[in-house]
């Protein structure tokens, strides 16, 4: 029985201890604190435009979640918990914008085919908005998955930091009813 040696680029396996090695996702904007404006050029259903959080939280709270790369296989099972659950958070009052590191070409076919233009995405391609966040994944050019909820006024209400794609959606819908109901038993006072 011969074995064979199977060849990994350096190149390779330097990627890949990396990305083990990077702590996990750690957001530094906690609770309470003011959330930074900005304005990023974005996409929705392949339409470009400029989005601004301050114009945007004019509107009513804002989920702005943070992900590593469109088309990858958790960040698209993320997109589309959000795009689903779009009703929810209309019905709540809130909007949600998704940004990364990518293209703004790259996004557009994203918007398209992966959000079906319930909601924007904003390229950061600098990383400029990312950083701002503390949302920038260490030594690589990619998002952390990293997700704010922030109040009308520009307070962040919530901060949802993980790996996993798979819990930003309920836990932001979670922040919100809690904003929303302390809200409502704030002006019966």
């Amino acid at each position: 029985m011969s074995r064979r040696l199977a060849f990994v680029p350096l190149k390779t396996l330097l990627g890949l201890s990396l990305i083990l090695a990077a702590p996990a996702a750690r957001a530094e904007l906690k609770q309470g604190a003011e959330a930074p404006n900005f304005t990023l050029p974005a996409t929705q259903n392949g339409k470009e435009m400029q989005y601004t959080l301050r114009d945007a939280l004019a509107k009513g709270p804002v989920v702005l979640y943070f992900y590593p790369a469109a088309f990858t296989k958790g960040c698209t099972i993320e997109a589309h918990g959000f795009a689903d659950a779009m009703p929810q958070f209309t019905a709540l009052g809130a909007s949600v914008i998704g940004v990364s590191m990518d293209k703004i070409s790259k996004l557009d076919d994203f918007s398209v085919s992966q959000i079906k233009g319930q909601f924007p995405v904003a390229s950061d391609s600098e990383g400029k908005v990312t950083r701002l966040y503390d949302a920038k994944m260490p030594m690589l050019d990619i998002a952390q998955r990293v997700t704010y909820v922030i109040a009308p006024e520009g307070q962040i209400i919530a901060t949802i930091s993980s790996e996993s794609p798979g819990n930003h959606v309920e836990k932001a819908l979670a922040a919100l009813k809690t904003f929303k109901a302390d809200t409502m038993k704030n002006r019966k006072k």
